[in-house]
């Protein structure tokens, strides 16, 4: 289970955009916090080593801090990230529920907020959602005080989102500070229905970057509105559509640690049965299909509602 992670967008808080999330009936913070805690001792059991979370997902830095502090681990490999700041305020019917700014002050402030609720764990600390027009891009104080963290063995990274992935990816890993890359790895949204960041994630790899990939059931579409090919597949392999969907992920070339979002560990059991499916090149050349057009893809994205 080296190459995945558990993260915990689906129960840091009470909304989110994922479909078909399993989540207690009363979403308070303790019943949340208790659900997150079950995800993650399932996730203990089975060999996962890896938690991702961020500063937006509502009290996940915090559930984690308290679960680590409960359990005594000192073998997980933690990520969090900064740039997005929750504004929901615990209620499923908020008009907004994170707000992004790529800052200096924003960057301090947040590094503080992680250091204090899991002083100590954090090893990957992550630019949230980088994308083409962020103003990080042009401010070498904040790219200064980015690479100051590997000065103190913090891996640093960045994510992205939207159809100009691959450029982010690109423009971001030629960022120097003192002469050095100021980052490390890069978190990507890629699955069956958006795969056009992969080239610029295998020149990535190659690079010797680190390489992770998010949204690898899209949101959960790949379930609950899985395409006939990909349940034909699931079925002659004896396992759910979300299976097939992180093998996909699992069996690119440029290796990448699948980031899963399970909400229970019901969902988590079902999402690591990808472990042991060996995809065929019929499989693939069929997931290959269904791929869509980028911009529409995350144009259907942002029109998923917080629920």
């Amino acid at each position: 289970m080296d190459r995945i992670a558990v993260g915990l967008a689906a129960l840091g808080r009470p909304a989110y955009i994922n479909l078909g999330r399993d989540l207690p009936e009363v979403r308070d913070v303790p019943s949340m916090r208790a659900a997150t805690h079950e995800v993650l001792d399932a996730a203990y059991a089975a060999g996962v080593r890896w938690v991702d979370v961020a500063r937006s997902y509502g009290r996940s830095e915090e559930f984690l801090g308290s679960w680590l502090a409960a359990r005594g681990h000192q073998d997980v490999f933690v990520s969090s990230k900064w740039g997005y700041r929750y504004v929901g305020d615990w209620r499923l019917d908020a008009d907004v529920h994170e707000v992004k700014e790529h800052t200096l002050p924003r960057f301090r402030e947040q590094w503080a907020q992680t250091q204090e609720l899991l002083a100590g764990h954090v090893n990957l600390y992550q630019v949230h959602s980088l994308t083409v027009d962020s103003p990080l891009f042009t401010d070498p104080a904040l790219l200064d005080a980015l690479a100051g963290l590997s000065c103190d063995g913090i891996e640093v990274g960045f994510s992205t989102s939207g159809p100009a992935q691959a450029d982010v990816v690109r423009r971001a890993f030629e960022l120097e500070s003192g002469g050095q890359p100021v980052f490390a790895s890069v978190q990507s949204t890629w699955n069956v229905f958006e795969p056009s960041v992969g080239p610029a994630l295998a020149e990535a790899k190659a690079a010797g970057k680190r390489v992770l990939v998010k949204e690898t059931l899209a949101n959960g579409r790949l379930v609950a509105e899985a395409p006939e090919p990909l349940r034909r597949i699931a079925e002659a392999h004896g396992v759910g559509p979300d299976a097939i969907a992180v093998a996909a992920v699992l069996g690119q070339e440029w290796a990448p640690v699948a980031v899963l979002g399970p909400s229970s560990p019901a969902q988590l059991a079902a999402n690591l049965a990808a472990a042991e499916v060996r995809l065929s090149d019929e499989d693939r050349a069929a997931l290959g299909e269904l791929a869509e057009d980028t911009r529409e893809y995350w144009t259907r994205r942002s029109h998923l509602g917080w629920s």
